[in-house]
């Protein structure tokens, strides 16, 4: 089954190496350098420079703009899914579980947002989606406001150190046929 794996940003290569992944979609703060790892094909991997802020960016920090969103979607569209996607931020609590939910629905759009939305909950208990991410997802996906509720009802994630990746599978395997 396919699948996204999500990570913080220290631990990309051991996921990447782990899961097989060949492409791989990095949200970070615009600049922030790091290390694709090898096995990531230059070509096959996005990096969106954009902080995690659920607000109009000020003081020199970048919210996610529906540009941002419109690129993980065509990225995700994209992917050919004989292996699993690598999604990372800072973290890997916030931005990159709402581009994982963007990526799934943009993949399989006929799915159920909240049981995507259980899915990632039962994969992640740390996972935040980024309510501004989430929110210009669903519109731009044509939710009608369904992925929104869907991540409110999973709500707040517990508190993380920043060290724990997941798989977010994109159907759920007791549906999958």
């Amino acid at each position: 089954m396919t699948a996204i794996v999500v990570s913080p940003l220290q631990r990309i290569a051991e996921m990447a190496v782990r899961h097989g992944c060949r492409e791989m979609l990095s949200l970070l703060a615009k600049g922030q350098n790091f290390h694709r790892p090898a096995v990531i094909d230059h070509a096959k991997h996005l990096t969106i420079g954009v902080n995690d802020i659920s607000f109009a960016g000020t003081g020199g920090l970048i919210a996610p703009q529906e540009e941002h969103v419109h690129r993980i979607i065509d990225f995700a569209r994209k992917w050919d899914r004989t292996r699993p996607m690598l999604i990372h931020c800072w973290m890997g609590v916030s931005r990159s579980p709402a581009a994982a939910l963007i990526a799934a629905l943009a993949v399989e759009p006929d799915q159920d947002d909240h049981a995507l939305a259980k899915r990632l909950r039962a994969a992640s208990p740390f996972a935040t989606p980024n309510a501004r991410l989430v929110e210009i997802g669903d519109r731009a996906l044509s939710r009608k406001g369904a992925l929104v509720a869907a991540v409110r009802a999973i709500g707040r994630g517990a508190d993380a150190d920043g060290n724990a990746p997941f798989v977010l599978p994109l159907q759920d395997v007791q549906h999958a046929g």
